[in-house]
């Protein structure tokens, strides 16, 4: 499993790369360490006040969606996927994701708002879930996917949306690691 998630981004990375550089897209327009530094922590802050948000609003979906991701803490805990793996697979996710959707998809669906609105759909729609209760999962990776979306439009950097994706993904592979269901 492992090695499957980690050749899927591998994919998406190479895909983005290329894509955005045929298309002179770019990761960074002008580099400014305080900008990118203040976006990803209101990324990354973000991304956790709206999970806060939806376990308040959607209590039973958020709680099924949990469900879900406890099973897959068990699949990967079986399959002695480690913190280490955690983490290499949460900085690969967190770079293929943000360099395919934002910056290759979202540059080439129109840019602007209507891309980052565009890109948001596609992202939350290639991350299905198998228990329609989790029907909130989705909304919230479509949420996220604007929060990423607007961070690039505004600051036309990729930088902040990586490192907050990438946090936001070793956190939660690591507690799936480590709390293993009731």
């Amino acid at each position: 499993m492992f090695r499957l998630m980690l050749l899927l981004q591998a994919g998406l990375l190479g895909i983005g790369a290329l894509w955005m550089a045929l298309a002179g897209y770019p990761v960074l327009q002008q580099p400014n360490p305080l900008r990118d530094g203040l976006a990803f922590l209101l990324l990354f802050y973000g991304l956790l006040a709206l999970e806060r948000l939806f376990s308040l609003a959607f209590p039973k979906s958020f709680r099924a969606t949990e469900a879900l991701h406890a099973q897959l803490g068990l699949v990967m805990r079986a399959q002695g996927v480690s913190h280490h793996q955690a983490l290499v697979l949460a900085l690969a996710s967190g770079l293929a994701e943000e360099i395919f959707f934002r910056g290759a998809l979202q540059n080439a669906l129109f840019g602007g708002w209507w891309g980052v609105v565009l890109q948001a759909l596609v992202f939350a729609a290639l991350h299905p879930i198998p228990d329609r209760r989790a029907w909130v999962y989705p909304l919230f990776i479509f949420c996220g996917g604007v929060m990423f979306g607007a961070s690039y439009l505004l600051t036309g950097s990729l930088v902040p949306g990586i490192l907050a994706h990438y946090l936001h993904n070793a956190r939660g592979f690591y507690q799936l690691l480590d709390n293993p269901p009731a």
